[in-house]
């Protein structure tokens, strides 16, 4: 059976330009990256009449993922066959899960985006660009402190971490500074994945190169001595990280092997970002486009709920249609009574009904692909079907990782048929505060009963009091494989109590970051990561997938 990476690099790609033609991109818009990837230029985007948009999400995932984005690709391509002008807009794949774990984001088998060596490598070097721009703060936060501190920034409150596109843990927590005063002043700091950086954040929210510049001015990056905030903008720090992403904020558009046109921007992780491709990739696509698919990162508690509560709400985006991945591997995984092989399913099912009814909570009857792998058993299929009936919901078999788009022509029926669905609405108002909109999710989402603040949570939550920021939209960074903070308490967990740690006002991007449990913004890599089966042979990338 061919890898992910031999599928991909047998297929004959069409010129970019052909695939800009199909949803009525001008070539003038178009800023090439060689022949088979291009940026297009954000003032190609106007208000015109949108297309509808499609949410994909998943259910709460095994440690290999779901197949989210795979699906996602299929059901464009099955859409486009039936002559709708269809686009695709995702995330871009981080270097940490393609030399990790996870592997990357551009699809697998028959269902990719390409060329896929360089999307989940280098692509067009947005990542590099957010790295870049984070840690040019970084040095001219110290480099302030250093030349004489005339803001009176307390190295103390410094909450701006320099950040990298790579899993290493032995960056969480460093001391920069030391080596003498010619070095700098000694400050106790950490990397965040460049996935989780503000910068990411911001630029994925952004809707033009000058809100953008004002959004990065906004960024809080410490305190003074006498507890005032400091920003990117009191450093002047502003314009030039603006330059440094000023080819970055484009859209990259590739294409899916089907011929789907992809735009491919931005990429948060969702269980310690927003979880969400960037907003002028989605407006863009749903400029010239009459369907546009989009993801959310894992699961409804998670992905979903941000792109809800943050992203379309700063977007004003309507989502017209959702469909939830589920696999029969992971509802088994989901079991929380494991004592009996043949009711793993069964008790599994419970992780699957939540995520439907947390869609439905945002005002969206969603559908369930279930994305088939060989070794589904027939008999599980059967199961599955009559739970769907028994339950109320539209579930559709998909094999689009053998098939490409073929093996999604019912759903993309679905899907077509439930556009003129209803209007999706967030789940809270950030006006009531964000200890009332972090106990809604907790309770909404999670199913939690309770939710416990840290001494260093309640002094953020007063801070953010202070400066008036309470009423701003929250991100809450959690464990993927669990609707709690307890990543070991799998199905559908109730009755548990959500522990706050901390808050981090990110004003630039306009949310506020709640850490709970013991999640990390720098992730580790596992004990055999993906990167030792990556090499290069005859000149051709081998082992990516």
């Amino acid at each position: 059976m061919a890898t992910d990476v031999e599928i991909a690099q047998a297929h004959v790609l069409q010129p970019i330009s052909d695939i800009a033609e199909k949803i009525g991109i001008p070539t003038s818009a178009l800023i090439p990256y060689g022949t088979t990837k291009a940026k297009v230029d954000i003032t190609a985007a106007s208000p015109a009449p949108r297309g509808k948009l499609v949410l994909v999400t998943g259910i709460s995932p095994t440690p290999a993922g779901e197949g989210k984005s795979t699906v996602l690709i299929g059901l464009a391509d099955a859409i486009g066959l039936t002559g709708i002008k269809t686009a695709v807009a995702i995330r871009e794949p981080s270097l940490g899960p393609v030399m990790g774990i996870k592997g990357g984001a551009a699809g697998g088998g028959y269902s990719q985006i390409v060329p896929m060596e360089d999307i989940n490598l280098h692509f067009t070097g947005d990542f590099h660009a957010i790295t870049a721009a984070n840690n040019t703060l970084a040095a001219m936060i110290d480099n302030h402190i250093h030349h004489g501190n005339t803001l009176g920034i307390d190295p103390r409150s410094i909450t701006w971490q320099r950040c990298l596109d790579v899993n290493d843990r032995s960056l969480r927590h460093v001391v920069t500074g030391l080596g003498g005063m010619a070095h700098g002043v000694p400050t106790e700091t950490g990397f965040t994945i460049t996935a989780a950086s503000e910068i990411m954040a911001v630029l994925c929210l952004a809707t033009s190169l000058a809100d953008l510049e004002l959004r990065i001015g906004n960024i809080v990056v410490a305190q003074s001595y006498d507890k005032k905030p400091i920003t990117a903008r009191d450093i002047n720090a502003h314009g030039a990280l603006t330059a440094l992403l000023k080819d970055a904020i484009n859209p990259n558009l590739v294409q899916t092997l089907g011929g789907t046109p992809a735009f491919v921007h931005g990429g948060p992780f969702a269980n310690i970002a927003h979880g969400c491709n960037s907003l002028i990739a989605t407006e863009t696509a749903l400029t010239f486009a009459d369907v546009v698919l989009t993801e959310a990162g894992f699961g409804s508690d998670l992905g979903a709920e941000k792109f809800f509560d943050i992203k379309a709400r700063t977007g004003g985006l309507n989502v017209d249609s959702c469909v939830i991945v589920a696999t029969i591997r992971s509802l088994k995984h989901n079991a929380v009574d494991r004592t009996d092989d043949e009711k793993l399913l069964e008790q599994g099912i419970c992780n699957l009904e939540r995520h439907v009814a947390n869609i439905r909570k945002f005002g969206i009857e969603p559908i369930v692909a279930l994305n088939e792998f060989s070794g589904d058993s027939s008999a599980d299929i059967a199961w599955m079907t009559q739970w769907a009936k028994n339950f109320g919901v539209t579930l559709v078999p998909v094999s689009v990782w053998q098939n490409g788009g073929e093996g999604a022509n019912d759903l993309a029926a679905a899907v077509v048929n439930s556009l003129s669905g209803g209007t999706a609405h967030p789940l809270y108002e950030p006006e009531d505060g964000i200890e009332k909109s972090i106990g809604t999710i907790a309770t909404e989402i999670y199913g939690a009963n309770d939710v416990v603040w840290s001494k260093q949570a309640r002094k953020d939550l007063a801070f953010l009091q202070e400066n008036g920021w309470d009423t701003l939209p929250v991100c809450i960074s959690k464990t993927q494989y669990s609707f709690s903070d307890d990543p070991t308490l799998l199905g559908a967990a109730t009755g548990h109590t959500l522990h706050v740690r901390q808050l981090l006002p990110r004003i630039g991007a306009g949310f506020v970051v709640a850490l709970t449990g013991d999640v990390m913004t720098m992730p580790g890599l596992p004990k055999k990561p993906a990167a030792e089966n990556i090499a290069v042979r005859d000149e051709k990338i081998v082992g990516l997938f």
